[in-house]
């Protein structure tokens, strides 16, 4: 999958959800939806790639408010041929927009080496339970973009690996290859928690945190994926019970699969 990779200067885990394989024998379109870590320290020549090369045209920005007010004013907010969408998935309360912990990363203590990426699943389940509705409008910004889609977070990881899990279920792609993608972002957690580390929004949240302890670990897309199909009989389900339509499903699945 080395292929998906996008290299660019201002941002290290920047990959295409092209070339994934499907339950019915098909492979994913490239082009289409892009995933990264944050957008912040993008270049021009990166900007150029994005917009030219990638045909990128909307950006699903997952951070909260909290962060983008910190971080300020990415260089796509400047690009007029593109269009963020600003989505938490977080409820927006305390101090660091998390209801949870006074946190913007999915820390669920130290009980064990096990017990942090085991319950990354769990955690992410909150941001179905507190933001539906952006999550729901994640999906909908892939469906209907004159371009590609691009999803972002600050690591592009927990948050933009559960938007990128649930498009990539809703279209019929292997359960293994979205684990594999999800997985995949460990490729380069080196240089996304250095980047991380050099700012004042998530230093305090990283200090003294190794980096192994925020290796995206399969059995934690696991466990969020097993808890959706228990619950809602899979992602499908759970999209629509909060107004998702089959049409819906259709239009994403025509643009990602074709």
């Amino acid at each position: 999958m080395s292929e998906r990779w996008i290299d660019l200067v201002g941002a290290v885990n920047v990959r295409d959800l092209g070339g994934l394989p499907t339950t019915d024998g098909r492979v994913t379109r490239f082009g289409q939806v892009l995933r990264s870590d944050n957008l912040q320290d993008l270049i021009d020549d990166d900007i150029d790639r994005l917009t030219g090369e990638h045909g990128l045209r909307d950006v699903v920005d997952l951070r909260t408010t909290h962060e983008v007010t910190s971080e300020g004013p990415g260089p796509l907010t400047r690009v007029p041929d593109v269009t963020v969408h600003h989505l938490s998935l977080y409820p927006e309360v305390g101090h660091a927009t998390d209801v949870e912990a006074d946190s913007v990363l999915p820390w669920t203590g130290k009980d064990g080496d096990d017990a942090i990426w085991v319950n990354s699943g769990v955690y992410y389940t909150n941001y179905l339970r507190h933001r539906p509705g952006n999550v729901v409008a994640a999906l909908r910004t892939m469906t209907t973009s004159d371009g590609s889609t691009l999803v972002h977070c600050a690591a592009g990881k927990d948050r933009t690996g559960v938007v990128c899990a649930l498009a990539l279920s809703v279209v019929g792609v292997d359960r293994q290859a979205v684990v594999d993608d999800y997985v995949q972002t460990g490729e380069r957690i080196d240089a996304i928690m250095s980047r991380l580390k050099a700012t004042a929004t998530y230093a305090a949240d990283l200090e003294g945190r190794p980096n192994h302890e925020n290796l995206p670990r399969a059995e934690s897309m696991d466990t969020f994926l097993d808890f959706v199909d228990t619950e809602f009989g899979g992602p499908t389900g759970w999209l629509q019970l909060h107004g998702w339509t089959a049409d819906e499903t259709a239009a994403l699945r025509a643009r990602l699969v074709g």
